[in-house]
């Protein structure tokens, strides 16, 4: 090929073929376009199929309770000293109960006749009784009575007398619960180890359920203190927040012996941060900066170094935390603990996290990047929420980004810390915002709600989305990149220096972001930092960007699906956008688009088809951008001459933003066809990935094949994808262990193969029928774990009844584990053969 200018010479009957062909391909995309919008109109209105799952989602949580009531400002907890018992000896088989005593030392703010507290599914036991005014040595105030009303999970307790604003009083309450298997408050779960069934107790208590393991102040804001006593059979272990500091036993009411761990006291805290673990595990441990840390798990799974990796990350993760935030981590101790059966991946309680155990697992022998990914990913976050959400703590739920936000912000950092041979912003905007995007368009909340929003009845639960994470990950991004990451971490420094030990709004966090900004004068702002954040945190949805080259004119508008618009739809919100831009190949200075039109006389364009801009370069914004189409078609020419003159991350975002656009009705489908012509030379596999998701989504695979589009797309893609796929396939068949850090190769060529194979290339069906006959002829053979599923499937299709049997009986075999079993049944569905189906 010749260089552009390079004088290439191009005979007559060569470029009538050429002119031939290039009207051919022309005339093959027009119908490719328009058969291929039809088939996702058509799909659109089907039901989606599951996906499969990202490292970045938050696991779906279970249903929470409906009331949030809120508690009266009468009383403030400061310390807890608390004692739970749950009655449970190996090997009963239930059911099961707990009893415990609380008692709250609380200063009283404002005179009242009542106790109002939370409790919700437990029965009082004993008198409940009111010391104090702790100033007056033996005084009391005596009970009326103790209502609770279950409907809003409070406990009232009735008082004869009054407490006295400025005084002190110790509340005495004794309750007892049924201990179920649910994974809420406090849980009992089964396991095996080593061959032996077994039992534990464990807790979660976010974001509402201490009340059910303990009377309790259970409000983000109401922090206090904890002395924490567990009453436990003598074979197990007790863990809670703090170190223990003492062992003893104690006999029952019918002399059966107990044995009683004491922690020391604790930080001041949320009551949802509280946990506790009584099992028989065993741990591994190491120190860093004198931070004791272990690893809790099955005995089989310490034996078997199922944890060392998890180990050996998470002392490093700390220290660069507290290396970046300049703040010392404040517990002596860190225990992370390993769950057969937990509802969440993991969660932060201070000083005791509780895991998954899948999250914090890998064996040994597995070098593969993905799995030692994924479980950095899992444990930096929880690391991340020992700064955002436990030493800082938002006022309430509305603000539950300040949480988890930040913290998947830092699990990212973290994670690339100690796996440098991840790519930072390629995983962030893969895993994080390109999917919240795709979400967040159709989603009608705002980042952080009013206060009043979230009273009465309402599901807390239902923050805990990919608005919360990943939209707050992806605006905390924007907010690192526009202020430089200097300022921003001096500023989170402060933030954190001011709030320790406290609570915090996000307006906390934009006095502090102001202080660091009016402080300096490297960086400046075209509006106060609350005007520019509040933009992005307080209305629902995210902008276009419509460019004009011609006038060099920027537009914005709210990103909306025009197909669905309703003539009652308002979309009138506006934004403060960063807008970072790049002019033939060359980085410009940031500028900003405060109002929803403004020009720029700097973005107008010559005639030159070499004079092009890009917008939102690497993604750094959390917006998209609709260019016009003298722009397109020179970004469309310059990918096909020189695909490397725009950055990857740009590529994805260009291909990504094209399609967006399709589908919700801003341009029609040529237009992103004509952004993958040059697909033949990308070699970045998280951009063929993002290709694929929206070239083929899984709900139109079945659709597809009866449409005319099938042949086309065929035609058209699978040319484009044959470099990609001969470079993969060469190593697979060469030396798959080779891809061990290639970590998007082991998340997404599943994919690329899949698609191949299923488009037809004969390559990839015979690569499938090669690896499959090898694994048939030595079952010892292991397929390449990154392919499994794809080799299994078209291992069958394309063979007889002999790949089907055998599917079959490697699936009936007793060593087979689940995820073998999952994959030999989809490949058995993947038979030809109607016959072999229903057998």
């Amino acid at each position: 090929m010749g260089t552009r200018g390079g004088g290439l010479y191009v005979g007559r009957r060569a470029a009538a073929v050429g002119a031939a062909l290039l009207l051919a391909l022309l005339v093959a995309l027009l119908a490719l376009a328009a058969l291929y919008g039809r088939c996702r109109q058509k799909a659109a209105t089907q039901p989606l199929s599951p996906r499969a799952p990202g490292p970045a989602a938050p696991p779906p949580p279970a249903p929470a309770a409906s009331s949030v009531r809120r508690l009266p400002r009468h009383l403030l907890p400061l310390h807890y000293d608390l004692e739970l018992w749950p009655r449970v000896r190996p090997g009963q088989a239930g059911p099961f109960a707990f009893t415990g005593q609380v008692n709250i030392t609380v200063r009283c703010l404002q005179d009242t006749d009542a106790a109002v507290l939370h409790s919700a599914g437990l029965r009082s036991r004993g008198a409940a009784a009111v010391r104090g005014p702790l100033s007056e040595p033996g005084a009391a105030v005596e009970v009326a009575g103790l209502r609770q009303e279950e409907a809003g999970e409070v406990a009232v307790l009735e008082l004869r007398g009054r407490l006295r604003a400025g005084r002190r009083y110790v509340l005495q309450l004794g309750f007892q619960g049924r201990l179920e298997e649910d994974l809420d408050g406090l849980f009992l779960t089964r396991y095996t180890d080593r061959g032996q069934s077994s039992m534990l107790i464990a807790s979660q208590m976010e974001p509402t359920y201490a009340r059910r393991v303990y009377p309790c102040f259970d409000e983000p804001a109401m922090k206090a203190t904890f002395n924490i006593r567990i009453i436990h059979d003598p074979s197990y272990v007790a863990l809670s927040n703090m170190p223990a500091i003492d062992v003893c036993e104690v006999k029952d009411e019918n002399g059966s012996l107990w044995t009683v761990t004491t922690f020391n006291t604790s930080l001041k805290m949320s009551t949802y941060l509280n946990a506790f673990v009584i099992c028989d595990f065993d741990y591994i441990t190491r120190t860093e900066r004198g931070n004791e840390i272990r690893i809790w798990a099955r005995k089989e799974a310490i034996k078997n170094g199922y944890v060392d990796y998890a180990l050996n990350i998470t002392g490093p993760i700390f220290s660069f935390l507290e290396d970046i935030l300049n703040v010392s981590y404040p517990l002596p101790k860190t225990d992370l603990v390993a769950l057969p059966d937990f509802g969440a991946g993991g969660m932060e309680n201070w000083g005791l996290m509780i895991f998954q155990e899948a999250s914090l697992m890998n064996l040994p022998s597995d070098e593969f990047t993905s799995r030692k990914a994924m479980i950095a990913l899992i444990v930096s976050h929880e690391l991340g929420h020992q700064w955002f959400g436990n030493l800082v703590t938002m006022n309430w739920w509305n603000d539950l980004w300040l949480n988890e936000g930040l913290a998947s912000y830092f699990e990212y950092l973290g994670a690339t810390f100690v796996e440098p041979k991840l790519s930072l912003d390629k995983i962030f905007y893969a895993h994080v915002l390109q999917p919240v995007l795709r979400e967040d368009s159709e989603i009608a909340r705002s980042l952080s709600e009013s206060e009043d929003k979230i009273k009465g009845s309402f599901s807390l639960m239902s923050l805990f989305d990919n608005i919360t994470y990943s939209k707050g990950a992806s605006i905390t991004w924007m907010l690192s990149g526009f202020l430089t990451e200097k300022l921003f971490i001096r500023a989170l420094t402060s933030y954190l220096k001011e709030f320790s030990f406290s609570n915090a709004n996000q307006d906390d966090l934009w006095t502090h972001i102001q202080m660091v900004v009016d402080a300096q004068d490297e960086v400046q702002l075209p509006a106060p930092v609350k005007q520019i954040m509040d933009s992005w945190t307080c209305q629902n949805g995210f902008p276009v960007l419509t460019l004009n080259l011609t006038s060099g004119t920027i537009r914005q508008e709210q990103f909306f699906n025009k197909n669905n618009r309703k003539s009652t739809d308002s979309y009138n919100n506006t934004w403060i956008i960063p807008i970072s831009w790049m002019r033939n190949g060359s980085s410009q200075p940031l500028t900003w688009l405060d109002k929803s039109s403004k020009m720029f006389p700097e973005m107008r364009v010559s005639e030159s088809d070499y004079d092009w801009i890009l917008l939102n370069v690497n993604l750094s914004g959390y917006y998209r951008v609709n260019y016009d189409q003298l722009n397109l078609k020179r970004l469309a020419r310059l990918l096909e001459n020189d695909p490397k003159a725009i950055p990857a991350v740009s590529r994805f975002q260009l291909i990504d933003d094209v399609f967006a656009l399709t589908d919700f009705g801003y341009v029609p489908i040529e237009t992103a066809l004509e952004l993958t012509k040059y697909l033949a030379r990308e070699d970045e596999l998280f951009i063929w990935n993002v290709v694929l998701l929206n070239l083929i989504p899984e709900n139109l695979e079945s659709t597809l094949k009866n449409h005319e589009v099938y042949p086309l797309l065929k035609k058209y893609l699978l040319k484009r994808m044959l470099p990609i796929y001969h470079y993969y396939a060469g190593f697979i068949r060469q030396n798959a262990d080779a891809l061990e850090d290639d970590y998007f190769a082991q998340v997404y060529l599943e994919k690329l193969l899949a698609t191949a194979c299923w488009l037809g290339l004969q390559d990839c069906l015979d690569l499938s029928s090669e690896l499959y006959a090898k694994w048939r002829d030595n079952p010892e053979y292991k397929i390449p774990f990154l392919i499994r599923r794809t080799v299994c499937c078209y291992g069958v299709a394309v063979g007889s009844d002999k790949e089907w049997n055998f599917a079959w009986e490697m699936y009936n075999h007793t060593d087979s584990v689940e995820e073998d079993e999952d994959i030999l049944l989809y490949a058995m569905s993947c038979a030809k053969e109607s016959w072999l189906l229903y057998r």
